[in-house]
């Protein structure tokens, strides 16, 4: 359904706003922002969420948003009450919730993205509103979403990174001094709620998909419809879609897109590129994309050991690097600009960290590994491996991960309430390998005796690596949270015999 009431709603300054009753699923950070944003334009906001935090809950009531206080698997009698002009659904709540259903059928449905692009004017440094430019993919997304606000800094500009990285996109817009461009992390439930037509419907500069592999499947209902969200990134580009060229389904994607014409498609692969790409010859990162004669030049962005000076030189972040320097020349950022980001660089922690070495083992934190997908970038960058792995694996197939990595692991530790898959990928797959399990269910305590067990088959020249390839949350309160466990778990038992104990930067 679509209320006249929400006609025109394409600018912070549309008279509309004022009056107009909205609900709002949900109260995290994107929940607070979207009713933060409403009620300064003068709407009459209710929030509906289980439970909050108690000073979000509070200020709520400060800034004069309502709240209820209620489950959302099934229809609040207040929500049907207040038969709302807008639903507006934070991204975590799925489609199939009794409640999303009931919005979808008796009002109309936005996300936190859709809200923020409608009222991306509020602030304007330039003659128009800030650009975005958009990534998404099923791993990579944060580490490329910041390498391509630095060099978008680094190029002179002020840009920020948001979204799905953690700083709400609403929070941003209205931020009083503006910015240059954005630069908006994108997961499938938020493309899940984004339109690719009227006012609401996002117009990226440039966009990115870097990578395909099932996950959050049981939030979507299934991978078709999970790969048809990630899709929506490039709808309505501009300038560049940019792809993976080893990835088919990015491909596709790109070629069924509904663009702006004269958008062009912009491949990125780690071997040599064909004109109209960026990718690699000689050790040097190469633009044949934007250049005026790319069929027989080419522009270095970079190079190899910048690359590994920045800890960026493993084979999936060298992707997110040239993923990002795409999106940033599609936006005329100079290559100058870009290898000055890329040598100023340093990726997040929990993502193929080194914690620690000791007695010739390295003890490596991925907890940002939160399926097999990005599991199989970790395993890949080593050696010889004690496999620390398991949780809530989302309704995704572990077996062909162990398949591929598990016959040749010094031995698996197997963590997480979610464990039978693992436990019987590596019954049929690789029998011979050690499993360990640990049994402790207090999180103070998982991590030690995971830490403990890999210790007990460990060898020198081996490299202990936690990569769960599964969400964190059944036993931890994020992936986060499960890494930096792991690294006090790794210290306390070394104790003074470690080498780069304090895991800030040092990465393989």
């Amino acid at each position: 359904m679509v209320d006249a009431r929400l006609e025109g709603l394409d600018s912070w300054y549309a008279t509309g706003w004022k009056g107009l009753n909205v609900a709002v699923l949900g109260l995290g950070a994107t929940g607070f922002s979207v009713a933060d944003t409403l009620v300064e334009l003068g709407s009459a906001v209710t929030v509906y969420a289980p439970d909050g935090p108690a000073d979000t809950i509070e200020l709520l009531d400060v800034i004069g948003a309502g709240f209820e206080r209620t489950p959302l698997d099934s229809v609040p009698a207040a929500l049907e009450a207040q038969a709302p002009d807008v639903v507006i659904v934070s991204p975590g709540l799925p489609p199939h919730n009794a409640t999303v259903q009931w919005a979808v059928e008796t009002s109309t449905v936005w996300g936190d993205i859709e809200l923020a692009w409608r009222v991306r004017d509020k602030v304007v440094r330039g003659p128009i509103a800030a650009p975005w430019v958009t990534i998404t993919g099923t791993n990579g997304k944060t580490t490329t979403t910041q390498l391509t606000t630095a060099m978008f800094a680094a190029g002179g500009l002020r840009a920020v990174a948001c979204g799905n990285i953690g700083v709400p996109v609403l929070d941003v817009v209205r931020d009083p001094d503006g910015y240059d461009v954005l630069v908006v992390e994108l997961s499938s439930h938020q493309l899940h709620y984004m339109p690719t037509t009227g006012d609401g419907a996002v117009v990226p500069l440039a966009s990115a998909c870097l990578n395909i592999a099932d996950d959050h499947l049981e939030w979507h209902g299934s991978a078709e419809a999970y790969r048809a969200a990630k899709a929506k990134v490039y709808e309505r580009t501009v300038m560049a879609c940019v792809y993976n060229t080893a990835d088919e389904v990015t491909r596709r994607m790109v070629e069924g897109a509904d663009v702006v014409e004269g958008c062009r498609a912009v491949g990125f692969t780690p071997g040599v590129p064909a004109p109209g790409d960026v990718g690699i010859v000689d050790d040097v990162l190469c633009d044949r994309a934007f250049t005026e004669d790319r069929r027989n030049s080419a522009l270095e962005l970079a190079t190899v050991a910048d690359l590994e000076a920045a800890g960026l030189a493993s084979p999936h972040m060298t992707m997110n690097v040239l993923a990002a320097a795409a999106l940033a020349r599609a936006a005329s950022v100079q290559p100058s600009a870009i290898q000055a980001a890329v040598q100023g660089f340093r990726a997040d922690h929990h993502r193929t960290e080194v914690v620690a070495r000791a007695d010739g083992i390295t003890w490596v934190d991925d907890s940002k590994a939160t399926n097999p997908h990005a599991a199989t970038a970790s395993l890949a960058s080593f050696d010889t491996v004690v496999w620390i792995v398991g949780g809530l694996f989302k309704g995704v197939d572990v077996d062909g991960l162990v398949a591929r990595f598990g016959p040749a692991v010094r031995g698996v530790v197997v963590i997480g309430t979610d464990r039978e898959p693992v436990l019987e990928a590596f019954r049929r797959h690789a029998p011979g390998v050690p499993v360990l399990q640990v049994e402790a269910t207090d999180t103070d305590q998982v991590m030690p005796e995971a830490v403990r067990h890999a210790a007990s088959v460990a060898r020198p020249g081996d490299t202990v690596l936690l990569a769960p390839a599964a969400a964190s949350f059944d036993q931890f309160g994020s992936y986060a949270d499960r890494g930096r466990r792991f690294a006090a778990a790794v210290h306390e038992l070394l104790g003074g015999n470690a080498d780069g104990d304090d895991g800030s930067s040092e990465r393989p």
